[in-house]
């Protein structure tokens, strides 16, 4: 139950009232959903289904960096979403944690079956004595032509893909679920089940082994651009 809404200096309720009213409303509104959904209101999983299915799909993708893989696996998540929708408590968090949460565990167990040739590749492979500290080279100069700057954004977009594929799981996940899913530290640690200090040590590591293998390829396809300008 909500607590009597307290005023600020303007008679209005306070922001933390509005914040915690916005919050219990959304879990009661997800809670409800879930629960159609369970009565066998078809709607009700078309709703969800609508509302995370791209997410869904995204994480997919990026931990496989396969178009077929993340559509399958996309299916499979979807069906053991449905399946365990019983198990969904409003209280313990939000609908969308929860669904990533048994997308993730789906994505380590197909890890954890298949063992990618490419995903056990070790970073050792990886070009070596660039200096970790610094960040990867800039995506385009103020100078590039419209043109150039999107042939450019695609290309640092592929070696992102590819790069990705190289981290060991544990790093990947953290940095997609932050830097692509654009999750808080708090919600990738309820979907990753680990405390948030390891969340931030993970996608601090995670970025730092992108930057040493983007930084190389990278650099060298701004040399080219620049020498044939």
């Amino acid at each position: 139950m909500l607590r009597p809404a307290s005023l600020d200096g303007n008679g209005r309720p306070a922001l933390a009232d509005w914040t915690e009213a916005s919050r219990e409303a959304l879990k009661a509104d997800e809670q409800h959903l879930v629960d159609r959904c369970l009565a066998g209101d078809a709607a009700a999983w078309e709703a969800i289904l609508h509302q995370h299915a791209r997410r869904i799909y995204n994480l997919c993708y990026r931990f496989t960096g396969r178009v077929e893989d993340a559509q399958d696996l996309s299916q499979e998540a979807s069906l053991r979403i449905y399946r365990n929708l019983a198990s969904f408590r409003a209280n313990e968090g939000s609908l969308g944690t929860w669904i990533l949460s048994l997308t993730r565990n789906l994505l380590i167990d197909h890890y954890r079956r298949h063992k990618y040739d490419r995903l056990t590749d070790s970073l050792d492979s990886a070009p070596a004595g660039a200096d970790q500290s610094e960040r990867p080279p800039e995506l385009a100069s103020r100078e590039t032509r419209p043109q150039e700057a999107g042939l450019w954004r695609r290309e640092v977009r592929e070696q992102l893909g590819l790069a990705l594929q190289r981290l060991s799981p544990e790093l990947r996940e953290a940095v997609i679920l932050r830097d692509l899913q654009d999750l808080d530290y708090k919600e990738i640690a309820a979907v990753l089940r680990v405390p948030e200090g390891t969340v931030k040590s993970r996608i601090n590591r995670g970025r730092i082994e992108l930057a040493r293998l983007l930084r190389p390829n990278l650099r060298g396809q701004a040399a080219e651009r620049g020498g044939g300008q």
